[in-house]
């Protein structure tokens, strides 16, 4: 079935919205169109199995439940069975909501559960309040959705449609349901493509989605696999958090003949459901820079009691971002090398790419990805290629089974200018991919090899240790009544009692106003003197309150020392970012000191993890391999074009002043 025929029923299908208006909200339109078009699909697809299903509810009507429904399953010849003789065209017009509600509670557990979760009985209710439950139900059920003429994958492209129509009139954000066919298509390609060892007849494939929305990625890795091999057996297992998208989610896996018990409801930061489950292939788009709030104490409690034998082992993002939280648990998820491995395709913003300096959660969860070699390739995709977003996006692909020459190496992928326009926007998409450029995007990265679209580094181009560069305080001192006046500012100063800081202040003015003093010890002594010849005797820190308040920095200063050692000055401490590999100390002595030669390293600045000198960080600037230079216009041209406008105004000017 093609694009435009999919189009058409999603539009006739939405077009029976028309019915509603008035009497119901146009954001719950969706809340009701999308479970009637289920409902007929599901009626549609066991159409050919009705008799056989009734004959064996009549002959097994008083077995136990457990084997009345297994011998119906069976008739059905699906994943869930009807038993009523019922149909949405037969209803009557007296009792319609009794029948229709009758109807939708014969059918087996897992797909009554769709429509509970839907509130399908609330919206019936409110269909029979306005009057127009028949005529609803009639549009339906003069819809032909039988899987003859459309396809399961081209049904879930229908609920994708309908699903995009319902948020945009409700205002909502389609794009937290489901992602682009295009974007998926391209992203299981580059996942799935080449692993033919993983596709051998009669294996069986399990494909994961921890953001299923309502199945597009699991459908698509079914769909793909299907095509390039042979008596393959695809399981597809998923999570998803909002219980609409879920439903469709496990309506669709019914339909498919799935194991529909695989699909989960839940959060799964939070609560992971297929906890000890381990895949072949994971595809999933999270949701973009959405914070984690919610479900933080959960997960800092697993990050912190688990460590890496959690799912969070190597650090957390910042709260307002929980994408990498989606890729470390999918990264626990991989199957043992030994065992084939897996291999994960997940869509991200630029964020997690550099996010985060050294040290930081999002810096420790990239060092963990790439010093275990896990990163594979990176590919930029066009910009308003989403419904909800138009910003920069990327494909990252990870595997624990690289071929021999991808050991150590990261292949990125500019895919920024792989875009054809599209006709009509839908929301914030304006563009989207062709067939033929996802096979160009894919035919790049199977070459694996270096061309102006595809760049090859080995795994530490993106780490660097972050020195602490430290010079040296010089500061000069100095009685001025202004310097006194700030005095009277520090806390341990107004601590004292006033008579205490009045005799405090009139010593300093005895003092000589005019000198500046460069050296801190010789002034200390003076004051210490000077104070004491008052009978003042300061305690450390009012004496700090002192030298702070008289002092100034000045470069012409001798350096003040503590312990036989400069101290340091930390308004002028800066960092410096060492390539990862490369001596700290050689870095130093050719990058630094020839500009400021006073200055050292602070060598208590070491890593966590490997203890030597610097802070380890990783980040991937990926805008920055692929930027060309574009030398500016010759001046000439500049000044001949700003004169021919200049002599234009002026024109204009006198026009108006003729």
């Amino acid at each position: 079935m093609n694009t435009e025929n999919h189009s058409q029923t999603a539009a006739f299908l939405w077009s029976i919205a028309d019915l509603l208006r008035g009497d119901f909200k146009q954001s719950q339109y969706g809340r009701i169109i999308l479970p009637f078009t289920l409902l007929r699909r599901m009626e549609c697809v066991l159409e050919p199995t009705k008799a056989q299903v009734l004959a064996a509810a009549q002959e097994h009507q008083n077995k136990p439940d457990q084997v009345r429904e297994h011998l119906l399953l069976r008739a059905a010849g699906q994943q869930f069975f009807n038993a009523s003789p019922l149909s949405l065209a037969t209803l009557s017009d007296t009792q319609t909501r009794d029948d229709l509600m009758s109807y939708v509670q014969s059918f087996s557990k897992d797909a009554r559960e769709i429509f509970e979760h839907f509130e399908f009985d609330n919206f019936v209710q409110q269909l029979v309040n306005a009057d127009l439950l028949y005529q609803v139900v009639q549009r339906f059920a003069a819809t032909d959705l039988s899987p003859a003429r459309i396809s399961n994958f081209a049904m879930g492209l229908i609920f994708e449609e309908l699903i995009r129509r319902f948020a945009e009139s409700s205002n909502e954000t389609a794009g937290e349901h489901f992602t682009p066919r295009d974007i998926v298509h391209l992203t299981t390609s580059l996942v799935i493509t080449g692993q033919d060892d993983k596709l051998k007849p009669n294996s069986i494939v399990t494909i994961y989605d921890p953001t299923a929305g309502t199945g597009g990625f699991l459908s698509e890795g079914d769909e793909y696999i299907q095509s390039i091999s042979d008596k393959v057996t695809v399981s597809l297992h998923g999570q998803e958090l909002n219980p609409e998208s879920y439903a469709i989610c496990k309506a669709d896996m019914l339909i498919k003949n799935q194991q529909v018990s695989n699909i989960k409801l839940g959060n799964t930061l939070a609560d992971d459901q297929l906890a000890d489950n381990r895949f072949d292939f994971m595809l999933s788009n999270p949701p973009f820079g959405v914070e984690w709030k919610k479900v933080q104490k959960q997960i800092t409690d697993e990050h912190k009691e688990k460590g890496y034998n959690g799912r969070f082992g190597p650090g957390l993002p910042r709260v307002s971002d929980g994408s990498l939280l989606f890729l470390l648990h999918l990264v626990s998820k991989m199957r043992d090398p030994r065992e084939g491995g897996s291999r994960i395709g997940i869509i991200l913003n630029g964020s997690p790419l550099f996010t985060g300096g050294a040290g930081s959660g999002e810096s420790e969860i990239r060092r963990y990805l790439l010093q275990n070699d896990l990163v594979e390739a990176i590919v930029a995709l066009p910009t308003d290629m989403f419904y909800n977003t138009g910003i920069a996006t990327y494909v990252w692909v990870l595997s624990n089974h690289k071929a021999a020459e991808r050991k150590g190496k990261v292949q990125l992928i500019d895919g920024s200018q792989h875009f054809a326009k599209m006709r009509k926007s839908l929301g914030s998409k304006r563009q989207y991919i062709t067939d033929q450029q996802i096979d160009e995007l894919v035919r790049l990265y199977g070459r694996f090899e270096e061309t102006a679209q595809s760049k090859i580094f080995p795994v530490e181009a993106f780490g660097y240790r972050r020195i602490t560069v430290e010079r040296p305080l010089r500061l000069n001192f100095q009685t001025s009544p202004e310097r006194i006046e700030k005095v009277l500012a520090e806390r341990a100063i107004q601590k004292m009692t006033a008579p205490a800081q009045q005799r405090l202040i009139d010593t300093l003015r005895s003092m000589d106003a005019s000198t500046v003093y460069r050296n801190r010890e010789q002034f200390s002594k003076l004051l210490k003197k000077s104070l004491g010849d008052h009978d003042i005797f300061p305690s450390t820190p009012e004496l700090r309150a002192l030298l702070n308040a008289l002092s100034e920095r000045d470069p012409e200063a001798d350096i003040c020392m503590t312990k036989g050692k400069p101290e340091a000055d930390s308004g002028l401490r800066d960092y410096e970012n060492v390539p990862l590999g490369e001596s700290v100390y050689d870095y130093f002595e050719r990058e630094v000191k020839p500009h400021v030669p006073d200055a050292w390293i602070d060598e208590s600045k070491t890593d966590a993890l490997d203890g030597e000198v610097g802070i380890v960080g990783f980040e991937i600037p990926f805008n920055r391999h692929f930027y060309v230079f574009q030398p500016p216009r010759p001046l000439e041209e500049i000044d001949r074009d700003l004169k021919a406008c200049t002599d234009r105004i002026k024109q204009m000017i006198e026009g108006l002043s003729a």
